[in-house]
């Protein structure tokens, strides 16, 4: 079987495989897609926290971006945790040399545990610079407030914060509903034009770590296959849904979600 498409990810790698880089191919994979990678980090961490984070140089970063790209052009790409001011720009500055579209951005800026995994001026970069020049941007609520110093409590804040960050210079803002205390799943996608609400049934499992990882390499994918946006953010979602289902329940505190629940083969042999 060949695969459908390219996605390139940049992103900080995840020993325990539950989030970062490891999801993300993953989830391109278990789409039936191809992965390439740019990794900006190296973390020691497992389901209960982080030990540590190791930067990698700006300009490495931009070695392997450009060097990947340049031989397999990616249909999409997805973009994960930027760690500093110096990595944001080496990203844009080989983004924009290699004039890739279709770009999805995931602000990590928080792991599971509550560790800060970047520093606040990467912050006002990704809001100032990288923001502009994505897609797609996908926060979650504790990333949403923080980009736009508002307090999300309901969804009619999230749909405040999505045209707060529209006014800001993003072109798309799916805000992830997940830490909104609700029976039901609600994520908003707001434009200039449009405000979606994405309703989904809401597990109740500690289990969610690589969430966010997840949807936004899942999105990326279904872009990259020629998808538009609002079925690639709907397609995406209940990828992870199904994930988060199946309880896989690995670990001692926040466990990983399944991304190969999707697949017939695994289920086959279960």
């Amino acid at each position: 079987m060949k695969p459908k498409s390219k996605v390139l990810i940049i992103a900080g790698s995840d020993s325990s495989g539950g989030a970062g880089i490891q999801a993300d191919i993953k989830t391109v994979t278990s789409l039936g897609s191809y992965a390439m990678t740019a990794i900006t980090a190296v973390t020691a961490q497992n389901t209960t926290g982080v030990k540590s984070i190791v930067p990698i140089n700006p300009k490495e970063i931009s070695n392997q971006i450009e060097f990947s790209a340049k031989d397999i052009r990616p249909g999409a790409t997805k973009i994960g945790m930027l760690h500093s001011k110096e990595v944001i720009l080496a990203v844009i500055k080989s983004l924009n040399k290699l004039k890739l579209n279709k770009l999805v951005l995931d602000p990590v800026m928080v792991a599971k545990g509550g560790t800060k995994l970047i520093n606040n001026i990467a912050i006002i970069y990704i809001k100032k610079k990288l923001m502009k020049n994505t897609l797609l941007i996908t926060p979650n609520i504790p990333e949403a407030e923080i980009l736009t110093k508002i307090k999300i409590n309901s969804t009619k804040d999230m749909i405040k914060a999505g045209k707060i960050l529209i006014d800001n210079g993003a072109k798309n803002v799916l805000i992830k509903g997940g830490h909104l205390k609700s029976s039901k799943m609600n994520d908003i996608l707001v434009n200039k034009k449009i405000i979606k609400v994405f309703n989904s049934i809401k597990y109740d499992s500690k289990n969610t770590h690589g969430t966010g990882c997840t949807l936004s390499s899942s999105i990326a994918t279904y872009l990259s296959c020629g998808k538009d946006l609002i079925k690639s953010c709907e397609l995406g979602i209940k990828y992870v849904n199904e994930a988060i289902k199946s309880n896989l329940n690995l670990g001692k505190g926040n466990g990983p979600i399944n991304h190969l629940n999707s697949i017939s083969i695994n289920k086959k042999f279960n």
